[in-house]
């Protein structure tokens, strides 16, 4: 059987262990094709021993912020965020949906404030699994399926 592998990297960050289904998604996300500066690695459903098959994606030259992190979590929640210096993991995060989400997910109700105005957009996550998410304005809940990042 052929074994696959994707070069180490020096400096920059890995996301691992995303679900196949989520890694372009990903990719997308952080818009990461729209940025011709950085060198990027992708891999997809690749063998892991954790969960099946798995994607993963090196960025070199470049570390993302809590922001990213918790877009990632919404859509891949059990992803890992490795920082890499040196060609040596110095920082390994296991993502997970935070409590409160701030700005990065728009509010599904034409009629909430936050699509009248330019406020930032607050959730409450009441639940992970499923995810569910409730507006702090206009106290809808959203769904996985409803959730629109920005």
């Amino acid at each position: 059987m052929k074994e696959y592998k994707i070069s180490a990297i020096n400096e920059g960050t890995v996301i691992d262990h995303i679900t196949p289904e989520a890694t372009f998604k990903v990719i997308e996300i952080l818009n990461l094709d729209k940025r011709p500066d950085l060198i990027i690695s992708v891999g997809n459903n690749m063998g892991s021993k954790h969960i099946g098959k798995k994607g993963i994606i090196k960025i070199s030259g470049s570390f993302l912020g809590t922001d990213d992190a918790n877009k990632i979590a919404l859509i891949a929640p059990n992803a890992t965020l490795n920082i890499i210096r040196n060609f040596k993991v110095t920082e390994k995060k296991q993502l997970k949906i935070p409590d409160k989400i701030e700005s990065i997910v728009k509010c599904f109700n034409p009629n909430c404030i936050t699509n009248v105005e330019r406020i930032a957009t607050k959730f409450t996550v009441t639940s992970r699994n499923p995810l569910k998410l409730l507006c702090a304005y206009c106290e809808r809940s959203m769904k996985r399926e409803d959730i629109v990042l920005l």
